[in-house]
């Protein structure tokens, strides 16, 4: 894998251990290999978004950890939206990582040991209209060919336990071979 070299580091980390949008920030988060964040509503092998879970419960949870760039939040504010880190069920919020032109399968090393693996791009639901009207389609865009652009993070499955806090470094090792865009999924 290649790695990325820029200045890039968490700025908060969150866990809810009830289903809802919005996440409470807390002092440190425990990533579990292969099933998330400790003490998440999130958190399991298979998948555990309530609306997946009614399509097919046992499909894999490719959604274990979800990662929003806090320079959303400061796009958004231009937009008179008032969001913090947590407000849109993050699980960690990053700064100075270009996380949706990340390729699928990059690895980020989060602080000591743990890593994530990005599986895809999140797509935002109307439940982030509950904290500001107009949020939903605030960070679902068009570009120049008309195409969708979802900017409400990245989802990623835990790859290796560890602890992880705000301050914590951000290395990105980005997979070897043919890069594949990401995808919502």
């Amino acid at each position: 894998m290649e790695s990325v070299n820029a200045p890039m580091k968490i700025v908060a980390v969150s866990r809810k251990a009830a289903h809802g949008i919005a996440k409470p920030n807390v002092d440190s988060i425990h990533l579990i290999a292969g099933e998330g964040v400790e003490g998440d509503a999130h958190c399991g092998a298979t998948v555990q978004h309530r609306s997946r879970v009614a399509q097919n419960p046992g499909q894999p949870n490719l959604r274990q950890v979800h990662l929003v760039h806090a320079e959303l939040f400061d796009e958004l504010a231009e937009k008179g939206f008032n969001v913090a880190p947590g407000d849109i069920g993050e699980n960690i919020t990053t700064r100075g990582i270009d996380l949706l032109s990340l390729p699928e399968g990059t690895e980020l090393a989060l602080g000591g040991k743990a890593r994530v693996r990005i599986t895809g791009l999140r797509n935002p639901c109307k439940q982030l209209n509950g904290h500001a009207e107009g949020l939903m389609e605030a960070v679902l865009v068009r570009d120049e060919e008309g195409g969708l652009v979802r900017l409400a993070g990245v989802m990623g499955v835990v790859v290796a336990d560890g602890e992880v806090r705000a301050g914590n470094a951000i290395v990105a090792e980005l997979p070897e071979g043919e890069s594949q865009s990401l995808q919502p999924v």
